[in-house]
């Protein structure tokens, strides 16, 4: 016995007998079983909708259009975002300058650290936060953003991007930026590291930290760049990836007693506002229609 034929059946190659074209369409498929079955399930429009006549109804609602890549999530767009960034950054550099009441946070943390550290008496955690300091450094975290803009310029070449080659000077431009901003600074302060040293005549001081700095930057524009063409996963996978070495390279370095916290906040919150400043920049425009590929 026949059985009645399912509503969300696709259709075949062949119609079945009665079905009628559908007006208005430019592949004029026919319907199946009638005009009733011209919506779709959910969104109203006609079924298989071409991709360039698809329209997002709205980010969170199925079949919406993903926002476009290199953006930041919702939240962290928010203007809030930088102006928290800059209150912290000058708040604390206030009272490293004046020696205020705050750095007495540093030394809570420290001592806290070091009773923890001694207590587990963990050769394993002493190693790992001296591996993560080291993540910071220049000879690391440098090579590691100079090839993600290689990689983000060969990437968006390949994808048709009119301003394909943007990521390599953005990369070598942020690697230059990170000494104009700590070394002032460091010079400035003049702070003396947690050991309470006197700072030699050839040292320029412990805030903010440098490493941390690197490490932000490094990882972050790299991975920055590198979201221009990769799909949502892939940002998320991005973000992360960058996210912790930053972390863990401050919380190394407070960890193994090389920076006071306070100068590992000062470095997020510095490149923080850098990364946020630049992924509201269009660094490589759009791919262009004359090596766009079509979409089938």
């Amino acid at each position: 016995m026949d059985s009645e034929p399912q509503p969300w059946a696709e259709p075949s190659a062949a119609s079945p007998h009665g079905a009628a074209p559908r007006e208005g369409r430019e592949d004029n498929q026919a319907v199946p079983y009638g005009a009733v079955h011209t919506e779709s399930r959910s969104t109203g429009r006609p079924a298989h909708t071409p991709r360039d006549a698809r329209n997002g109804d709205h980010q969170s609602r199925p079949g919406a259009l993903p926002p476009a890549p290199g953006r930041l999530p919702r939240v962290l767009a928010r203007p809030a975002v930088p102006a928290v960034l800059v209150l912290v950054l000058l708040l604390v550099s206030w009272q490293v300058a004046v020696d205020g009441p705050l750095l007495e946070l540093d030394h809570w943390v420290r001592h806290a650290v070091r009773e923890t550290r001694h207590a587990l008496h963990s050769t394993l955690l002493n190693h790992l936060g001296k591996a993560f300091s080291d993540l910071g450094g220049g000879s690391v975290a440098v090579p590691v953003l100079l090839l993600g803009g290689a990689v983000a310029a060969r990437r968006e070449f390949r994808a048709g991007f009119a301003r394909w080659w943007l990521p390599v000077p953005v990369a070598v431009l942020t690697a230059g930026l990170i000494p104009l901003l700590v070394v002032p600074a460091k010079a400035w302060f003049a702070r003396p590291g947690p050991f309470g040293l006197p700072l030699a005549a050839d040292q320029w001081g412990w805030y903010p930290s440098g490493h941390t700095a690197t490490a932000t930057l490094g990882y972050g524009v790299a991975a920055l760049l590198l979201t221009r063409t990769a799909g949502p996963r892939g940002r998320r996978a991005l973000a992360a990836a960058a996210a912790l070495p930053a972390v863990g390279v401050g919380l190394g370095l407070v960890w193994s007693d090389y920076h006071w916290l306070l100068d590992v906040v000062a470095s997020w919150c510095l490149g923080g506002l850098v990364l946020w400043t630049l992924a509201r920049w269009p660094l490589t425009g759009r791919p262009s229609a004359r090596r766009r590929h079509p979409e089938h």
